[in-house]
């Protein structure tokens, strides 16, 4: 060992403690919170901009669920597909959110819990709201910043004309 390195004794409790904290709280800023500004935690955002990159507008057809997680896992959002599909599903329940943002067709579950179809069964597009979320993104009405492995640029939020945190609340 050279003279100018030397190993530092320290405590691993305090040690594993202090990480744990550091870490969990960038997880909770980072993902589970949504952004105040519009209303939508990564995964939701991610899953709309994804279906606005295939063009699934409210009028037009309706896509494939597993074509919609795949694209926004392979683009924006690489922590499994279980997670994309269950924000969608989400986003397409009327009893979860009193303005679905997205269209589903098929089974996307029920009140009572019964779980939604495999993403092979069923099919969403946008919502007519969600239109108003995504007006004007191309005209550098937000940021934008590189995706995970830095190959395409993802929104850093939503331009949203509409208060979505206001009209469906959040949970997180």
């Amino acid at each position: 060992m050279s003279n100018d390195q030397r190993i530092i004794p320290i405590n691993l409790e305090d040690e594993m403690k202090s990480s744990y904290i550091d870490y969990s709280m960038s997880v909770i800023v980072a993902r589970a919170l949504p952004d105040v500004r519009d209303g939508l935690k990564p995964v939701h955002r991610r899953v709309l901009y994804g279906m606005h990159d295939l063009g699934l507008s409210y009028n037009k057809s309706h896509k494939k669920s597993a074509r919609i997680v795949g694209e926004v896992l392979g683009k924006y959002h690489p922590h499994g597909d279980t997670s994309v599909y269950d924000a969608m599903v989400r986003m397409a329940q009327d009893w979860s959110l009193r303005y679905p943002l997205v269209d589903g067709q098929g089974n996307f579950g029920s009140m009572d819990g019964d779980s939604p179809a495999a993403m092979r069964y069923t099919e969403a597009r946008q919502s007519r709201i969600t239109d108003e979320i995504l007006h004007d993104i191309q005209k550098d009405t937000v940021d934008f910043r590189l995706n995970f492995d830095d190959t395409l640029e993802e929104p850093t939020v939503l331009p949203s004309r509409i208060p979505t945190l206001l009209i469906n609340g959040a949970s997180g």
